[in-house]
């Protein structure tokens, strides 16, 4: 545990931290009070790519938050919070019916998503519109928060300083001389590929974009060995990378492959086999062992199985809420200035918004993870600059 406040939490049990307190603080009345007790809490959705090819990167950010509102719901008898989930497949079609009837429906008062950036930025404006404020827990698509985003916040760092680390860890670990780089031309794929393109220069030798479901791969593998590259970063999702790099290894391609948060899958290495092997991923998500209080532990407990990619984050972008409920905030309005105003220390990092919706930069956190078997394993953190 490398920071102060997990050895301050450490000694606490998480749910004791967070919620001990029971019943809403609601202007100074007896948690006891029938009228009260009825006006505290309320109904939250969340969405997200629960199933599908590319479901394993989402799932243990539901888990954190379903995890958050029991924990919260034990606590707080009198303050009950109901989380309902709602499926998009990570599609941005399949994504807006879905934010059409939330906004509709008066009793939802937040919600937690997107997920993934491209349904983000597809219902950001239906929300909006609605007055219902999103806490992402891993939407990072710089883009999301470069205009004015009105209800949109998010707990992760955004592809802005994701492309900075990778950028640092192409140049610095890699030693990077030629770089291929690849995207699905999707919101997020794109997006990050852009920043790091930008960042390295004269360094990319040669670039080139896949299609979503594409399943044969050979001329872009013919473009990579004809670059010469010795490293291939690849902006995008498990559904496309999995294969790529299986049919890249398989025609004798040995340069080093830095893939980013979006294939911090458990499908990623089951879909590529051995090819995945000493893959690198980077993600601006924390590592089990480094997230706050008894998280971890807990998570394992519920779940019997130890927290993946953005499990702390889907924790903290939950608890964010619920500790607004919790204060007495009743309707969509109040829960969007309570999430403007936020200030406090979650698991994964300490949460508190600017102006656009985003973490503070000097809370940032983005580590890489290197696949040995099925496993991603913490290497490093990548530290940014100033």
């Amino acid at each position: 545990m490398r920071r102060n406040y997990v050895r301050a939490l450490g000694a606490v049990g998480l749910a004791a931290a967070m919620f001990a307190a029971a019943g809403c603080q609601d202007s100074g009345t007896s948690g006891g009070d029938t009228d009260n007790a009825a006006a505290c809490g309320g109904k939250v959705a969340i969405f997200g790519a629960f199933t599908g090819p590319n479901a394993g990167l989402v799932i243990p950010s539901l888990n954190g938050a379903k995890l958050a509102v029991k924990q919260f719901n034990a606590a707080n008898a009198d303050c009950k919070v109901t989380l309902q989930e709602f499926d998009t497949q990570g599609n941005a079609e399949q994504a807006t019916p879905i934010a059409n009837q939330v906004a509709q429906d008066q009793s939802f008062l937040a919600v937690i998503g997107g997920h993934f950036s491209g349904e983000s930025k597809a219902t950001m404006p239906t929300y909006a519109a609605a007055g219902l404020v999103m806490v992402s827990p891993s939407a990072t698509a710089a883009e999301l928060t470069a205009t004015d985003h009105k209800t949109f916040y998010r707990v992760v760092g955004n592809d802005d300083t994701q492309g900075e680390a990778a950028v640092t860890y192409i140049k610095d670990v890699l030693k990077g001389k030629k770089v291929f780089l690849l995207d699905d031309g999707q919101t997020y794929g794109s997006g990050i590929v852009a920043v790091i393109k930008k960042g390295l220069g004269a360094t990319v030798v040669a670039s080139d974009k896949v299609q979503t479901d594409q399943t044969n791969f050979d001329a872009t593998i013919s473009k990579i060995k004809s670059s010469g590259a010795d490293v291939i970063g690849y902006g995008g999702y498990t559904n496309e990378a999995a294969p790529l790099l299986k049919q890249a290894r398989a025609a004798g391609i040995t340069a080093k492959f830095l893939g980013f948060d979006g294939l911090y899958d458990p499908g990623f290495p089951k879909g590529a086999g051995d090819a995945a092997n000493g893959a690198v991923v980077t993600c601006p998500c924390l590592p089990a062992a480094e997230a706050g209080g008894t998280f971890a532990k807990d998570f394992e407990t519920e779940y019997k199985i130890a927290p993946g990619s953005y499990g702390a984050e889907g924790y903290d972008g939950a608890t964010v809420l619920l500790d607004g409920f919790k204060a007495g905030k009743k309707t969509r309005a109040e829960l969007l200035e309570w999430v403007k105003a936020y200030d406090k220390q979650g698991v994964s990092k300490y949460i508190k918004f600017d102006e656009k919706g985003d973490v503070d930069r000097s809370k940032v956190v983005i580590w890489s993870y290197e696949i040995k078997g099925t496993a991603f394993e913490p290497q490093q953190e990548i530290k940014l600059g100033s």
